[in-house]
């Protein structure tokens, strides 16, 4: 299953002109991401804010997934991808640069940051599509999954180093560092999308390309494939139910354990290393290994640490669980990324990609608003007690069912 050789092929992606410029690129523009999820709420909360409208924050990143994740979709398989990607990506990059000239001004407000978090919503229902499926078109299909694996490693990577500068910029210059930090990211990945990433041409057929049947079809397609179905709805529960742990982590660190924005810091960074950890690893499985069984153990063991940490007893043991919790959340959804982008037609590959973000960001806005609701009346350990018991159930009748599906070959037959 695992092998050093395949790690080493796997490595020397990142030494190719297109994916390794891709991926130096999205890590820079990760940093400046995880640096203003750090200290976005941490602004909130100094501005009043109560832990619904944290949720509310993130369900406004998140909501616009469900109604608009399919269109992006569709505009992965009919646009030039590089143009999409560009043009939304300098939209929010505007998200935070206003926030940094509202900062200056003085006149911030919590509505405010939820309107642009509305904005980001918007704006990535519509490109995340394109920016998933760009990875078929800068490598070879039998290097598809090292290619899912590294970005998995470089979104991991900033993970733990987008805290690690968002701590040093508001100890020494207040939130406003961080979103500095965050705008001026965005400048070299809207460069790359221009000027480096291979054109796209449409892979939808002239006549079909604003066919308004054609997300029904693909969406008929994907519920009668078992392996596309049940990584969806794998990756929707655990997202839902699980993913609310990193949307109330400041609360957890304030509320349960009396700690600061540097205790925030440390959990965020345990969580990246996890998932740099798990990311790292499944660059050493063989492209060829039925990545159902890795990601379905692993949705279950994220839904057991969250369980843990509903009765952790000493603050300590959050990072450690975090930890844990980034493993199993990276390489899961690595797993099942992998196996929806091998598994789907070429045809609908960049929809099915929409479905899985659907699954994804739609399921982390709808857990933030529930969970955001339970914890006014449970209190977080409990809000997160409950969440984690409900995703173990589900995930347990979710794989009792889709295990008797055929698995499928981790090596697509072409590429988009």
């Amino acid at each position: 299953m695992f092998a050093t050789d395949t790690l080493a092929r796997s490595l020397r992606l990142l030494r190719t002109r297109q994916f390794g410029t891709f991926w130096f690129a999205s890590f820079l523009s990760n940093i400046g991401t995880w640096a203003q999820q750090v200290a976005e709420p941490w602004l909130l909360l100094s501005l009043g804010a109560s832990s619904f409208v944290l949720g509310l924050d993130s369900f406004a990143m998140g909501a616009p997934v469900l109604a608009l994740t399919l269109v992006g979709g569709v505009l992965a398989d009919k646009a030039d991808r590089r143009r999409v990607i560009a043009l939304f990506q300098s939209i929010q990059m505007l998200c935070p640069a206003l926030i940094v000239f509202l900062l200056w001004k003085g006149t911030i407000a919590a509505w405010i940051i939820v309107v642009l978090s509305l904005i980001v919503g918007i704006t990535d229902a519509l490109s995340m599509p394109s920016f998933q499926s760009i990875v078929p078109s800068i490598v070879e299909p039998k290097q598809l999954p090292a290619g899912i694996a590294l970005n998995a490693t470089q979104f991991n990577l900033s993970r733990i180093l987008g805290p690690v500068v968002a701590g040093a910029l508001m100890a020494s210059s207040g939130a406003m560092g961080a979103f500095i930090v965050s705008a001026v990211s965005y400048v070299p990945f809207i460069l790359v999308a221009l000027w480096v990433l291979p054109r796209s041409p449409p892979v939808l057929p002239r006549q079909e390309r604003f066919d308004r049947h054609t997300l029904f079809e693909a969406l008929r397609k994907i519920a009668r494939d078992p392996n596309l179905r049940g990584s969806l709805l794998t990756v929707f529960v655990t997202s839902t139910f699980c993913a609310p742990l990193l949307t109330f982590a400041p609360l957890l660190v304030t509320l349960g354990f009396k700690g600061n924005v540097a205790h925030f810091s440390v959990v965020i960074a345990a969580f990246g290393a996890g998932g740099l950890a798990g990311a790292v690893a499944l660059l050493a499985v063989d492209p060829e290994h039925d990545r159902r069984s890795i990601g379905s153990s692993l949705a279950l063991v994220y839904a057991g640490v969250l369980m843990l940490i509903a009765f952790a007893p000493w603050f300590w043991a959050v990072p450690v669980l975090f930890v844990l919790a980034g493993i199993a959340m990276t390489a899961g959804n690595s797993s099942f990324n992998a196996l929806i982008l091998a598994a789907a037609p070429a045809a609908i590959r960049g929809q099915s990609i929409s479905f899985f973000m659907l699954a994804v960001r739609g399921g982390v806005s709808l857990g933030a608003l529930l969970t955001g609701v339970a914890i006014s009346f449970i209190g977080i350990r409990g809000a997160f007690l409950v969440n984690g018991s409900l995703a173990f159930v589900a995930l347990f009748l979710v794989q009792s069912n889709w295990r008797r599906a055929p698995p499928v070959p981790l090596i697509p037959v072409g590429t988009v």
